[in-house]
C-alpha cells in the first residue's frame, strides 16, 4: 500500500467520523427542535380551549365545543385526541372529548395535574402510532372542590419521516464532499508530494548509473528544495572527487613508470582511489536512501496504525519515526491543509453592511443579464452573528442561481426581515425566471446536480449554501412554482440564540 493509499484512507477515515458525528448532532437537534414546535402547538391548542371552557362552562357550552372538538380532530389529520377531563377528589370524569384513536390518560397523571396545577409533556404510544401529549390544567380558584384539564395528543410520525429525510440527505452531501475531498487529495498529492519525489528518485538512479552530471530540478524553497540542494552539492564535492581520482590515477600510471621506488607511495594512492570509488557508491546510495525516506515512514506508520497500546519499545520506535519525518512533516500538512474548509470565523455584522460588501461583487453580472434589482431591508433589524465570507459565498451563488434563471430579463428581489416565529433573520432571494419542476426538489441539494444543461462544473453552489447555512446552525426554505419563479430564504439565528 503507497503512502498516497494510506494518507486518503486516514483523511477520509478521519472526516467521515467527524461527518458523521456533526450529523448526528444536527439531527438531534433537529428533533429537538421538532418537538418544541410540536409542543408549541399543544399549548396553543390547550390555551385555546382552556379560554372558551372558562367563558361558557355551561352544558350548553359544552356539548357547542364537544362538536368544536370533533370538526377541529376531523379536519386536522395531525390532531389524535383531544379530551376535556374533570377531576374532583373521588372520581375523575371526561366531559367532552373527541379522537381518531382510543386513549385513556393516566390516573397517576391526572392526579399529579390536578394537585401541582402544571401542564405536563410526556410522549406515549398510540394504536396508531408514537405520538406527543399534553395534560393542561384549566385556571380556577384555590380550595375549589374540582379540577378541569385538557389532553391533548398530537401525532409525531411527521418527525421521524424529516428525520429520515434528513439522515438520507445527509448522507448523500456527506458522500458527495468526501469524493470531492479525495479528488482533491489525489490531484494535491500528485502535484506537491509524487512529482519532487520522481524527479529525486530519477535524478539518484542516474546518478548510480554513472550519470554524475545529473542534479536535481528542484528550485523550490520548501523541504523539498532544501533536500534537492542538500544533494546537488553532495553531488558537486562526488563529482570533483570522482575528477580528481581520474587526474591522480594518470598520474599514478605515468609515475610507475619512471620509478619503481615510489611503489609503496602508488600502492597507497591506489587504494586511496579504491576508498573514494567505495566511498562514491556508499554516499549515492545513502543519497537514495535519504532521498526517499517515505519508505521507511512507510513501515513505522503502519505499525502505528495497527496498534492501540504503546509499550515502551513502541514508543521509543515513535520518536525515531518522528525524528526521521520533522523534514517532510509540513509537506504532509500542506497536503492535509490543502483538503480542508477554512475554520468559520464568526463576526457581529449588519445586513447592510453584508449586502453593501457582496452586490459590487455581482454588478456586473446582473447588469449583463439585464435584471431588475430590488433590495428590501425591514427597520430595526439586528446585527447578524456570521462568518462574512461564507453568508457572501452564500448569497453569491443563490443570486447566481436566480440570474440563470432569468435568460431573458426579469426581477429580483432580495429581502431581509427577522422571522421571529424562528428566532432568526430572514434572507430572501426572489425571482420571477422559469422556477423549480416539482420532481426535481428532492434533489437540489444534490452535489454536481443542477437545472441548466449549459457546459461547466455545476451543481455544487445548492450544497455550498446548505453547508453555509448548516455551518451557522441555520435553516433553508425554498418555494417554487414553474415558470412564476423561485424563492429561496436562508435563516439565521438571531445573536442570543447564536451565543
Amino acid at each position: 500500500m503507497t503512502l498516497k493509499t494510506r494518507m486518503m484512507i486516514v483523511t477520509l477515515v478521519g472526516l467521515a467520523i467527524t461527518m458523521a458525528f456533526w450529523g448526528w448532532m444536527q439531527l438531534s437537534v433537529l428533533d429537538e427542535i421538532l418537538k418544541e414546535q410540536q409542543y408549541k402547538r399543544l399549548n396553543g391548542i390547550a390555551d385555546t380551549l382552556s379560554t372558551f371552557y372558562q367563558r361558557f362552562p355551561t352544558r350548553r357550552g359544552l356539548s357547542a365545543l364537544d362538536t368544536a372538538l370533533k370538526d377541529h380532530i376531523s379536519t386536522d389529520l395531525r390532531l389524535a385526541r383531544i379530551d376535556i377531563i374533570s377531576r374532583s377528589r373521588d372520581d375523575i370524569d371526561y366531559i367532552a372529548g373527541a379522537g381518531r384513536v382510543a386513549y385513556e390518560w393516566p390516573e397517576n397523571l391526572i392526579n399529579e395535574t390536578a394537585e401541582k396545577r402544571v401542564k405536563h409533556h410526556y410522549t406515549l404510544q398510540t394504536e396508531a402510532g408514537s405520538a406527543l401529549g399534553l395534560l393542561y390544567p384549566v385556571p380556577s380558584e384555590k380550595g375549589h372542590a374540582s379540577q378541569t384539564m385538557i389532553g391533548v395528543i398530537l401525532f409525531s410520525q411527521s418527525n421521524t419521516e424529516i428525520l429520515a429525510r434528513a439522515r438520507w440527505m445527509l448522507f448523500f452531501s456527506t458522500l458527495g464532499l468526501l469524493a470531492v475531498i479525495l479528488l482533491l487529495m489525489a490531484t494535491s498529492y500528485g502535484f506537491l508530494i509524487g512529482r519532487p519525489l520522481s524527479r529525486i528518485i530519477e535524478t539518484i538512479d542516474d546518478f548510480r548509473t554513472g550519470k554524475q552530471a545529473k542534479r536535481i530540478p528542484i528550485d523550490s524553497l520548501d523541504e523539498w528544495g532544501q533536500l534537492a540542494d542538500h544533494f546537488n552539492v553532495m553531488a558537486d564535492e562526488i563529482e570533483k572527487f570522482i575528477g580528481q581520482n581520474q587526474e591522480l590515477t594518470r598520474g599514478l600510471e605515468l609515475r610507475v613508470k619512471e620509478a619503481t621506488l615510489k611503489v609503496v607511495q602508488l600502492q597507497s594512492q591506489v587504494n586511496q582511489l579504491q576508498q573514494l570509488n567505495a566511498l562514491g557508491y556508499l554516499t549515492a546510495t545513502l543519497a537514495h536512501d535519504l532521498g526517499t525516506p517515505l519508505h521507511s515512514v512507510a513501515g513505522m506508520t503502519q505499525l502505528l496504525l495497527e496498534r492501540e497500546d504503546w509499550p515502551p519499545d513502541v514508543a521509543r520506535k515513535l520518536e525515531v519515526i518522528l525524528q526521521q519525518t520533522q523534514r517532510l512533516n509540513s509537506v504532509i500538512q500542506n497536503v492535509r491543509r490543502a483538503t480542508r474548509l477554512p475554520e468559520p470565523h464568526f463576526e457581529s455584522l449588519t445586513v447592510k453592511t453584508l449586502l453593501d460588501d457582496t452586490l459590487p461583487l455581482v454588478e456586473p453580472m446582473i447588469a449583463k443579464s439585464k435584471v431588475e434589482l430590488v433590495v428590501q431591508i425591514a427597520p430595526d433589524i439586528p446585527a447578524l452573528h456570521v462568518d462574512p465570507y461564507r453568508v457572501q459565498t452564500a448569497l453569491f451563488n443563490l443570486i447566481q442561481n436566480a440570474l440563470e434563471a432569468m435568460p431573458n430579463g426579469g426581477k429580483m428581489t432580495l429581502s431581509a426581515r427577522v422571522a421571529p416565529e424562528r428566532q432568526a433573520i430572514s434572507l430572501t432571494v426572489l425571482d420571477t425566471g422559469t422556477g423549480i419542476p416539482p420532481e426535481m426538489m428532492k434533489k437540489i441539494y444534490e452535489p454536481f446536480f443542477s437545472t441548466h444543461s449549459s457546459e461547466g462544473i455545476r451543481g455544487l453552489g445548492m450544497a455550498i449554501v446548505q453547508d453555509i447555512v448548516k455551518t451557522h446552525a441555520g435553516s433553508i426554505d425554498i418555494e417554487s412554482s414553474p415558470e412564476k419563479g423561485t424563492s429561496i430564504t436562508l435563516y439565521f439565528p438571531l445573536v442570543a440564540k447564536a451565543n
